[in-house]
């Protein structure tokens, strides 16, 4: 795809078949914060060519430009990216601290207070495993999620605030704060944002797993198994939030859910059920 301007903005489409082409990180290291970077200079081409941007890291990005990394090195980078070849993201260190966690589900809230007794917060588990949690371990407040796809396979890990994402969905994206993976055009899987040093808000997405499927919109959690909806709901200082299936040990929350209907296909009728409540999920 190509774009010619003297807009030095790359357009959107071309922005998206890079990030897809690079594995959605810098090909020298596979670190998921990028810069674009045109192979032949901007000055010299002024011109938007796919094929000739590339993705950098700041670092790398740095290098070159002064001259410290040799442009043949990114070229040859560029045909074999990083992430490609490792088929996971370089990790990303997330900063969470202190002794109070926020996590902001589809306008639902959950606020817990690590002391005591509560030393996590656990606002999704499905089987006994936790799709988005906080812990407190020895004095570090640490965010895990285990995010999957509809085939179980997980899409992205963090792991006690180390965060990696596969290479296997349409597009990943971090802006900011906020990271955004989309499982294809116009088919979002979910919208996090990063609020360090104790908030994660998730307003939109799926969470998918063991036949199990969760909609989030930026008002509600449905739960499209059973057409289960939660809007306005708040746990505080609770070590759960909504639980479904059996779990090692007890787990108190706001709603418990045991004998789900698994999904052994498609969840299509559920979505289009789930358009009549929400215009768009």
């Amino acid at each position: 795809m190509q774009g010619t301007s003297n807009d030095r903005n790359i357009p959107l489409p071309i922005q998206r078949e890079v990030r897809q082409r690079c594995g959605f990180g810098c090909v020298v290291c596979g670190f998921p914060l990028y810069e674009y970077d045109h192979i032949k200079g901007w000055a010299n081409v002024h011109e938007h060519v796919a094929e000739d941007i590339t993705l950098l890291c700041d670092l790398h990005h740095r290098e070159v430009t002064s001259g410290l990394l040799p442009r043949d090195k990114i070229v040859e980078a560029n045909k074999s990216p990083y992430n490609l070849r490792s088929g996971i993201s370089k990790p990303l260190q997330l900063h969470f601290e202190g002794d109070l966690c926020e996590i902001h589900i589809g306008g639902n809230y959950f606020t817990t207070l690590m002391s005591g007794d509560y030393t996590e917060s656990i606002p999704i588990i499905v089987d006994g495993i936790p799709l988005i949690a906080f812990i407190l371990q020895d004095g570090h407040l640490l965010l895990n999620v285990n995010l999957f796809d509809e085939f179980n396979q997980l899409v992205l890990r963090i792991v006690n605030n180390q965060l990696f994402y596969s290479i296997s969905p349409w597009d990943i994206q971090i802006v900011g704060k906020t990271l955004t993976i989309r499982e294809k055009a116009r088919k979002m899987l979910i919208r996090m944002t990063f609020e360090p040093p104790n908030k994660v808000i998730i307003d939109k997405g799926r969470f998918l797993c063991n036949g199990v499927e969760i909609l989030v919109d930026s008002d509600q959690i449905l739960v499209t198994n059973n057409n289960i909806l939660i809007r306005g709901s708040s746990s505080v200082n609770c070590h759960g939030g909504l639980i479904i299936g059996p779990t090692s040990k007890p787990i108190g929350g706001f709603m418990s859910l045991q004998g789900v209907n698994r999904y052994l296909g498609d969840s299509k009728a559920s979505l289009a059920w789930a358009k009549t409540v929400k215009e768009e999920f």
